[in-house]
């Protein structure tokens, strides 16, 4: 039986089981994957799903210990050649310290494991929102920019980055991605969680159809919200990982040509096929309101307020080039909006915690 040569972190989260199938489909298999005992179960189910062979190794640990939890058997990867760190905390409220013992010691542990394995390649998975509240246009060349950050979710994903550049910058060969706010997939809908924008979807549907309230925030009309569906995200690492001309690159996997937050609320609108009425409501104001709404019950999250008004542009020149020849690209937002609302109908129960 062959060893593994890929090892990667996040499954069976929804990003990583996707990036996974492509993977195997490729013929990297066998691929060593690092699994949270209590999601240990979650994701022999996944793998069953998968695959029906023994291309896919679960291997219990915990990217927060120094050894990733993995004991005495972290010697036994000497055949890793390549790493995929998908591993992270993906929730707008997390506490500080949490999303540091993830985000960052975490990442910093699954380098450490790469470098002990001598890989020939690390693919972290970053975010765009490393610009935090950058007031301008953020490129793949940005990173430290003396910017203020929206949450500890997005300051720990930026020192995260940080220590994968550093690592770079010493010579471990690394490629880094940056998706966007990712959403289910352009042509099912089908996602794994419901977050982000999927709040306002849901407050939308929440409501009668001949009237849902939203709020707008003052000076929020030229601001954009950018999201990416996940089949473009892991079709394009799929498709840069495999190649060595990007190497010790950066890409943003955004939308080049993003909504602006009322462009959205009217697709919104369209796909819902509700009357959506925006009210204009000071931030702090909203703020506390999606906090009575949450205490109640309701779909809403405080801290996705702060995108409603973010002053970040995203653009992705080195995405762009790197794709080119390859008929991948990001499809327009308002293309795939009726999926989301058609698969969030279907499916009302699937979680909106982020698995961490």
């Amino acid at each position: 039986m062959s060893e593994p040569r890929v090892f990667l972190t996040g499954f069976p989260g929804f990003l990583g089981s996707a990036l996974l199938e492509r993977l195997l489909d490729r013929g990297d298999g066998p691929v060593a994957c690092l699994v949270q005992p209590r999601y240990y179960g979650r994701a022999e189910q996944r793998a069953a799903e998968i695959a029906d062979d023994a291309s896919i190794r679960l291997y219990e640990g915990d990217i927060t210990e120094p050894d990733l939890g993995l004991g005495d058997a972290v010697d036994d990867f000497g055949s890793v050649t390549e790493v995929y760190h998908l591993a992270a905390v993906y929730d707008l409220a997390v506490e500080a310290e949490f999303a540091e013992s993830v985000n960052v010691r975490g990442t910093e542990h699954v380098l450490d494991f790469a470098e002990s394995c001598g890989v020939d390649r690390f693919q972290y998975v970053s975010t765009c929102y490393v610009s935090g509240r950058y007031d301008g246009v953020f490129t793949e060349q940005h990173l430290a920019e003396g910017q203020a950050f929206n949450n500890h979710y997005e300051r720990t994903k930026f020192e995260a980055e940080r220590l994968v550049q550093q690592r770079m910058d010493e010579g471990l060969p690394t490629t880094i991605y940056r998706p966007a706010i990712v959403v289910g997939d352009s042509e099912t809908g089908e996602t794994g969680k419901y977050d982000g924008p999927y709040y306002i979807l849901r407050l939308v549907l929440a409501q009668p159809a001949a009237c849902s309230v939203l709020t707008t925030l003052p000076g929020s009309t030229d601001c954009e919200l950018n999201v990416v569906p996940r089949d473009f995200v892991v079709d394009a690492i799929a498709a840069l990982s495999r190649r060595d001309d990007t190497v010790d690159e950066v890409y943003q996997l955004c939308d080049p040509a993003p909504l602006s937050v009322p462009a959205l609320l009217d697709a919104v609108e369209a796909a819902t096929g509700h009357r959506v009425i925006s009210l204009p409501v000071p931030k702090s104001v909203t703020k506390r309101l999606m906090a009575t709404l949450a205490d109640r019950g309701w779909p809403a999250e405080p801290a996705t307020v702060d995108y409603l008004d973010h002053p970040t542009r995203y653009a992705c020149p080195n995405t762009r080039r790197a794709l080119a020849d390859t008929g991948i690209e990001c499809p327009p937002a308002a293309s795939y909006v009726d999926a989301l609302v058609d698969f969030l109908r279907e499916h009302p129960d699937v979680r909106s915690e982020a698995m961490s």
